[in-house]
């Protein structure tokens, strides 16, 4: 269902008389709602481990390459999969939402989840449930604590946004050997407050790419973080991009400012390799929610259940990894110029529905 973008286990349902199911099922294809009982008692980790799986083949086969400055990265970001004023169940957040009518309850799901940023492609290695009561930093540690225990040597460095410059983040990664890079944004903070300070007083490097021109200020030694056990760095960066808008042709200057916190010494990460891993968080968005979200139809709720909820999301995640990895590994380079991902999923569609029996409507 998956791979093939159907999005929907009814019509998954409707592609039970192809004979493409004959070389794969020993039976006949599940109903839609069996299949979605099936997925509310299925374990989660016993999924995990798949995924596992496929992350320890790719990296024996040298599929998995790091970037040019040699360290792998991990992006951990919340995801809010959906939302409702009326279906709920047990592992169900609240949140009270003003109205024209007054307060009403609103009930989501949200979890937190790891990707793993890696050449040409990228993985999705583990995701976790944000249960009632707890912020999503907290989830994020529980995530971690269990990717860090079956991917120990996948990363080196986590990115996080603004949301993760937090001491419990920070302190819990450096117990674990872990480096971390985040979004320093909070203008109330007296670290930021004594790096902006010096940023005035010091002179700036700057970086030149193809489209992209980068004033930086790069200083270590942080000790205004006191929760924190050990000095920080901040690596602020100002960019001037020359874009084209698309509605006039004409061309614009576009100017933004990042400022970073990290554990990543000058030893070990350069101002430029530090920029480069932080706009990596990135990575999840564009690639990772946005992408299994609009194409794979990934957080589409197919059986309003805690459990079934999170199966399906992971078996999403699964089914993305391998999409991908087939994609770059298994389809020659030139092949991968003339084709689209979009194309081979509706390669894979068709192989579903060109040999299905089609049935015409009876007349009354």
């Amino acid at each position: 269902m998956f791979l093939s973008r159907l999005g929907s286990l009814n019509a998954l349902e409707q592609t039970r008389t192809s004979p493409f199911w004959r070389k794969w099922l020993p039976a006949s294809l599940p109903s839609a709602d069996s299949t979605g009982r099936i997925f509310s008692l299925i374990d989660p980790d016993t999924v995990r481990e798949v995924n596992r799986h496929i992350y320890t083949r790719l990296k024996r086969n040298k599929s998995i390459r790091s970037p040019y400055h040699g360290l792998m990265a991990l992006v951990v970001d919340g995801h809010e999969s959906h939302s409702s004023y009326k279906r709920h169940c047990d592992g169900c957040l609240k949140r009270k939402i003003p109205t024209v009518k007054g307060e009403r309850i609103q009930y989501y799901h949200r979890h937190v989840t790891a990707l793993l940023v890696g050449h040409p492609f990228h993985l999705l290695l583990d995701t976790e449930v944000q249960n009632p009561g707890e912020d999503e930093v907290a989830t994020a540690l529980r995530l971690l604590d269990r990717v860090i225990g079956q991917f120990p040597r996948a990363f080196d460095v986590v990115v996080g946004d603004a949301l993760y410059t937090e001491a419990r983040f920070f302190n819990f990664l450096i117990s674990r050997g872990k480096d971390v890079v985040t979004v320093l944004k909070d203008e109330r903070r007296d670290l930021l407050k004594d790096a902006r300070a010096l940023f005035d007083s010091m002179g700036s490097t700057q970086i030149h790419n193809s489209t992209t021109m980068r004033q930086c200020w790069d200083i270590e030694g942080f000790t205004s973080w006191p929760q924190v056990v050990k000095p920080v760095r901040i690596v602020r960066s100002i960019e001037t991009t020359i874009i084209r808008r698309q509605l006039d042709r004409q061309s614009e200057e576009k100017v933004s400012e990042w400022i970073w916190v990290t554990t990543l010494s000058r030893n070990r990460a350069a101002t430029e390799t530090v920029i480069n891993i932080g706009h990596a968080r990135w990575t999840i968005e564009n690639q990772g929610f946005n992408e299994t979200v609009n194409r794979w139809h990934i957080d589409h709720v197919y059986r309003h259940n805690p459990v079934a909820i999170l199966t399906f999301w992971l078996m999403g995640m699964v089914a993305y990894n391998l999409f991908h990895t087939f994609f770059y590994r298994n389809i020659k380079p030139i092949l991968r110029r003339r084709i689209s991902m979009i194309h081979l999923a509706r390669l894979i569609t068709s192989e579903l529905y060109q040999v299905t029996p089609y049935y015409p409507s009876q007349p009354p």
